[in-house]
């Protein structure tokens, strides 16, 4: 929840967030599990009761893969409506990728010609190809010129290959099987005219990348001020992964960064990651704490014209 602030900007003045693996089992048995969405409904029970607290004038609330993807996503939303008092909207998956473009327009420099931002999830990751070498419009998903999103995350790709005990050939067979799902991706060339130098890069939104950052930075607690903008080059993202290779899981169940809660999807997550990088290469990774969020945030203030009316009235609330 947050309330505007300057043009394009807002702050947020409530928040919550809680892993509850809502996919998990979903790539076997094609549902969602009873105790996935208990632990789902108890997390949403919260999020009903901020928004209850608080004088909320506009709010989108989305749903993903899981819910897309599940034979029983619908008794679930069912669920949540009668026990958390939400209601949720499924959302597909190019909208899921423009929402992800959206929130993190403020972490591409002005000089940039050309983006590939990824957002790895739990069931799905989506790819967004950004060509900003043309006139800059204010919001960043009218640059998107392709998208896809590939039919794997971090808890679907774990449960194939597994997650908790990772060695060097499992992690390429990993690797191997998400480059296969890109190279389907039939437009995946379109901005390899942009990828020379440095006014290209790669900019990844999830908690794989948030984590990697946290390692690479030796956090003892994980610090969002800290990770979300933070750049990293190849050889920073080539030694995190050799690192975390390197570590058995219960080494990444005691990093602060990772935990018990990711300590079994980190390695599946930068399987992604390297893949992505295999087929666009690029000197930087820029990294953001923020995603789907901040896109509907962003979204819905742009909508409402706020941004345009504090411009002339100065900030309000």
């Amino acid at each position: 929840m947050a309330v505007p602030g300057r043009p394009g900007q807002f702050r947020v003045v409530d928040a919550f967030s809680r892993i509850v693996r809502l996919g998990e089992g979903l790539s076997s048995s094609g549902r969602l599990s009873r105790p996935a969405m208990d632990r789902a409904v108890e997390a949403l029970k919260i999020c009903g009761d901020k928004l209850r607290n608080r004088s909320v004038k506009r709010a989108r609330l989305i749903a993903t893969e899981a819910c897309r993807s599940a034979e029983n996503g619908a008794e679930f939303l069912d669920r949540v409506e009668a026990e958390a008092g939400l209601k949720l909207e499924i959302i597909d998956r190019q909208t899921e990728a423009r929402l992800a473009v959206s929130g993190c327009g403020s972490l591409i420099d002005r000089d940039t010609n050309g983006v590939v931002l990824f957002d790895i999830g739990g069931g799905s990751s989506e790819i967004a190809l950004i060509d900003l070498s043309g006139k800059r419009s204010p919001r960043l998903a009218n640059h998107i010129v392709s998208w896809t999103s590939l039919p794997v995350g971090v808890v679907s790709l774990a449960e194939r290959f597994g997650g908790r005990h990772v060695t060097p050939d499992i992690f390429s067979a990993m690797v191997d099987d998400v480059a296969g799902l890109i190279a389907g991706f039939q437009e995946r060339d379109r901005i390899n005219h942009l990828m020379d130098g440095a006014r290209f890069h790669l900019l990844g939104t999830s908690g794989t990348v948030t984590t990697l950052a946290g390692v690479h930075l030796g956090l003892e607690r994980y610090d969002r001020r800290r990770v979300d903008g933070l750049w990293m080059d190849n050889a920073s993202v080539d030694g995190m992964i050799e690192k975390l290779l390197g570590w058995d899981f219960h080494a990444r169940v005691a990093n602060a960064c990772i935990g018990a809660d990711r300590a079994d999807l980190v390695l599946a997550g930068c399987a992604i990651l390297e893949a992505i990088r295999r087929v666009w290469p690029s000197e930087r990774l820029r990294v953001a704490d923020r995603g789907l969020r901040e896109g509907i945030l962003s979204e819905l203030m742009a909508d409402d014209g706020v941004w345009r009316r504090n411009w002339r009235n100065g900030p309000r609330q």
